[in-house]
């Protein structure tokens, strides 16, 4: 499944080719996604040579914490984190569902969230699973 997204102002641009389509969304209960309710984001999985910035690389702000493994990427003048490459397998990128065409995470009756806190690379749970989060719309 290949798509093509953005961030919020425009001003970051990319294709991603999608592996496993939507089935691959989930979440994540680290410090960034939950503590601090930075990124919280639902992301789905493109491999590295699936995923393409056509417009704004150059806008793009890189953070990185604790190990240094995974890199965090967000648009410098909208703030919204576009992508990620990573920790667990530095070999995919971690794409805002949010920031795809067409696509919302409200759509999606449940999501898998993976335990970022006992990460698997620290000795965690070698499925690295927290929980389900699940979204009910009210109709």
């Amino acid at each position: 499944m290949k798509i093509n997204g953005q961030c919020h102002c425009g001003a970051v641009v990319f294709s991603a080719e999608l592996k496993g389509g939507l089935a691959s969304a989930r979440r994540c209960d680290c410090s960034l996604c939950s503590l601090f309710s930075v990124r919280g984001a639902v992301a789905v999985s493109a491999a590295l040579d699936g995923f393409e910035i056509t417009k704004g690389a150059d806008n793009l702000n890189l953070y990185q914490f604790n190990t240094r493994v995974a890199e965090h990427y967000f648009c410098s003048t909208c703030g919204i984190y576009t992508h990620h490459r990573r920790r667990s397998d530095p070999n995919e990128f971690g794409v805002n569902l949010a920031c795809l065409e067409g696509q919302s995470p409200f759509d999606l009756a449940e999501i898998i969230v993976h335990n970022g806190q006992q990460h698997p690379s620290d000795g965690g749970a070698p499925d690295g699973v927290a929980g389900i989060l699940r979204y009910e719309a009210n109709t």
